[in-house]
């Protein structure tokens, strides 16, 4: 549980940073890369990512305008990649403008518990982390670079004078 902005500021940040470099490597061709018929596309993955910033925190007193519907889903990376963008800068301004650290203390109802908002951005960022690790595999399977995340990606092994572990 985050227990000030600051430090969810720090971490979001980061974070957010990460998915939108994953996001601006996406093409529209790769939104229909699939692992079966029965699992989301990549696009619809990359869309509910998006959505899933308004949609997660739709219960809190935080105002900001962003998409939250995850259908229809988009068919321009280039798009849910600006999508992304927006929605983030939107969000961050609004609980700059809106919250305290105190706020972070207060609960709120989220899926049926009680929940604290500083538990809340805790569960934000893990599930966009969780869905960013799910966009890596159908990328790969897509033929799209990753770029590294919490350390290089393969192809970038090289940049740094080294070569790849073998999988």
């Amino acid at each position: 549980m985050y227990q000030s902005l600051n430090d969810f500021f720090k971490s979001w940040a980061f974070e957010a940073n990460c998915t939108q470099r994953l996001l601006n490597n996406l093409t529209d061709e790769s939104l229909k890369q699939e692992i079966t018929s029965d699992n989301w596309t990549l696009g619809r993955i990359a869309w509910h990512t998006v959505t899933a910033i308004r949609i997660i925190t739709s219960n809190t007193s935080l105002p900001f305008d962003a998409p939250s519907k995850d259908y229809p889903v988009p068919t321009s990376a280039q798009f849910i990649a600006d999508s992304y963008s927006q929605t983030n800068n939107a969000f961050v301004k609004a609980i700059k403008t809106n919250w305290t650290d105190q706020t972070l203390h207060e609960d709120i109802h989220f899926f049926g518990q009680e929940m604290r908002i500083g538990t809340l951005l805790m569960f934000l960022i893990q599930h966009q982390n969780h869905h960013r690790g799910q966009m890596t595999v159908l990328m790969r399977q897509a033929g799209l670079t990753v770029p590294g995340i919490y350390g290089p990606a393969k192809e970038e092994w090289t940049n740094f004078g080294m070569e790849a572990p073998k999988m």
